[in-house]
């Protein structure tokens, strides 16, 4: 499983020009599921990022999480982080999970995210977002998690 996380002041998803998901402070979860990813690799994943200490505490360092400063979550699925573009110029997605798997795993993510933690918005699973986000920072980090 793959994510892209960016700190952001705040963050929201629109779909047919009505917003789904908005956050204020928090994390944009860009969110891939690959072929053999289980529920036990997104709590893996989950586990992560709510303790990721990419929040500045009272002396400018990162040392607080997401949880510390009661941050939101916005989660949204993203399976063109499986892109493999070693060769050619078009990017293969083959290692991301099918479609059907994709949303299992990630209705299952979102479940965990929304029983772990008291703010946690989504996108829309497979629809055509339009992600608008101010970057704190700005703070972008892949994270990948493998088996479990």
């Amino acid at each position: 499983m793959k994510a892209v996380l960016q700190r952001v002041s705040e963050a929201r998803v629109v779909v047919d020009g009505r917003t789904v998901g908005e956050i204020a402070q928090g994390l944009l979860v860009l969110l891939c599921a690959e072929r053999g990813d289980t529920e036990a690799v997104g709590q893996k994943m989950l586990d992560k990022i709510l303790k990721l200490r990419v929040f500045y505490d009272e002396a400018g360092k990162m040392n607080h999480s997401v949880t510390d400063m009661n941050g939101g979550l916005l989660v949204v699925s993203q399976f063109t982080l499986a892109a493999d573009t070693r060769s050619g110029t078009r990017p293969s997605f083959t290692s991301a999970a099918p479609a059907d798997e994709g949303r299992r795993l990630y209705d299952a993510f979102v479940a965990l995210a929304q029983a772990q933690h008291p703010k946690v918005q989504t996108g829309v699973f497979g629809a055509d977002m339009q992600v608008h986000l101010v970057n704190d920072g700005p703070v972008t980090i892949p994270i990948t998690i493998i088996g479990a």
